[in-house]
């Protein structure tokens, strides 16, 4: 759904704040059902759901403690393997048993020597984790405990939480050493997304509209600011746009794209659908990373393989025929003596993207850049389309030449589920030289700014 906005708003002085204030009580409240943590049967599996009036979220603990599918507004977002569906396979040497969904993986991955984890489907990855639900109703929060590995020296323990009020999901992943050495891991969120294309008019059933996008470090440590560590080096594919963000359009061709990009989020942008997600970080700048990165993508695909004798050929590799993507969001390494444990808090924002992509903001993600422009009766003419992460209203913030506050006038209702659209002119006291696009969700929290933008006159909009 796309929620147009169109609209005059005449508002002035007083009245300016007052209606500001009779809005901010008036504003379209969220759902008020309290979330829930309940037992599902999940295409076979016994599963735990949490759920509120946007989203659910679908956890099989037995799998390795996989989060194996979110949910938004009747969209799932994540590849489910159809081979294991339903399925538990018990941890093999030399096998990798690819469920989907999301997990925890640890860093950094090879068979070098037992500073690095070899992979495949070992405790870590395919141990039975306990659950225990600590909370619901106004906020509801699971726990999910995994193994001991003697092996890594590790034990994972991860906490999910959702409010009763918003579609943030919110992870606590803790790193607990059990050995009874010092230790160095990195902890590693790897979420597979689903690029398949359910229309059977498309005859490779690859979605064409699927892209990623995280804003690429100025300063990189990587010759072209990202690094291919697996795969072409020349990919058209993967680009730095002219604005700073990283792009990756996906192709069904084995690659892993690394950033070691500060700013602290990733966006998932599905053109098809029009549903994309946020997954949120903090950059920890004083800390070394693994490889220097903080941001991973890999496109599941056939793999371009090079023999001995130089013969080049394309082959599937074990799991080359679904069509997903990685995005996997990277802990600094931890240097963890025995019996100490480390924390990695991530968040994740489910919202609606439209054809463009402009940025991840405070309040959600700029499909189409905010524009401001004086008109010639003194009232102004706003327009742009956001994704939203929370319920409630947007809020212009007016400024004059000097800087100083000529208030705040509402804009309109929003809700994450509907993709904003905004057509409108509002008539300020005063002559607002800035407008600043805030979010204020259903409580009267702001939730940060859109863009902040110069107000245009009509010679060079």
């Amino acid at each position: 759904m796309t929620r147009h906005v169109f609209g005059l708003l005449l508002l002035g002085g007083l009245g300016a704040n007052l209606a500001a204030a009779q809005a901010k009580t008036e504003a379209r409240p969220a759902a008020s059902s309290p979330c829930r943590v309940e037992p599902a049967d999940y295409r076979g599996w016994q599963a735990q759901q949490i759920s509120n009036h946007w989203v659910q979220l679908t956890i099989v603990p037995q799998n390795g403690g996989r989060l194996m599918q979110v949910t938004f507004a009747g969209h799932p977002y994540f590849f489910v393997n159809p081979k294991y569906a339903g399925k538990y396979l018990p941890p093999g040497h030399g096998e990798w048993f690819n469920y989907g969904g999301d997990k925890l993986w640890l860093l950094p991955e090879g068979n070098d020597d037992e500073q690095h984890w070899a992979g495949g489907s070992d405790i870590i990855d395919d141990g039975p984790f306990s659950f225990r639900k600590v909370s619901e109703g106004q906020q509801c929060e699971v726990e999910l405990t995994g193994p001991s590995d003697p092996q890594t020296g590790i034990q994972f323990v991860r906490t999910i939480r959702l409010d009763a009020d918003s579609p943030r999901i919110r992870f606590r992943a803790t790193m607990k050493n059990i050995s009874g050495h010092p230790l160095e891991w990195s902890m590693q969120s790897v979420s597979q997304y689903d690029t398949s294309d359910p229309n059977p008019a498309n005859p490779t059933h690859i979605n064409q509209n699927f892209r990623t996008f995280a804003p690429a470090n100025r300063a990189s440590s990587y010759l072209n600011r990202y690094h291919v560590r697996f795969g072409p080096a020349e990919n058209p594919a993967a680009s730095i746009r002219e604005d700073g963000l990283f792009s990756l359009h996906y192709v069904h061709m084995a690659a892993e794209l690394w950033l070691d990009s500060t700013a602290g989020w990733l966006a998932v942008v599905d053109g098809n659908s029009n549903y994309g997600m946020v997954e949120r970080f903090q950059f920890e700048e004083s800390k070394g990373y693994p490889g220097k990165a903080s941001i991973i993508f890999w496109t599941n695909g056939p793999e371009l393989k090079l023999s001995h004798d130089g013969t080049v050929s394309l082959s599937s590799g074990g799991d080359g025929s679904p069509t997903y993507l990685e995005a996997e969001l990277n802990s600094p390494l931890c240097r963890l003596r025995a019996g100490e444990a480390c924390n990695f808090e991530t968040e994740w924002f489910p919202t609606r993207v439209g054809s463009e992509f402009h940025g991840v903001a405070d309040g959600g993600i700029v499909a189409r850049p905010l524009k401001a422009t004086r008109l010639e009766n003194g009232k102004i003419a706003m327009s742009g389309s956001f994704g939203v992460f929370f319920a409630g209203r947007l809020v212009a913030h007016l400024y004059d030449d000097h800087g100083s506050s000529l208030g705040n006038l509402p804009v309109a209702d929003v809700d994450p589920a509907d993709l904003v659209s905004m057509e409108t002119e509002i008539a300020p006291t005063g002559k607002p030289a800035r407008i600043s696009l805030h979010l204020e969700d259903s409580n009267g929290l702001d939730r940060g700014s859109f863009q902040e933008i110069p107000v245009s006159s009509p010679d060079n909009r």
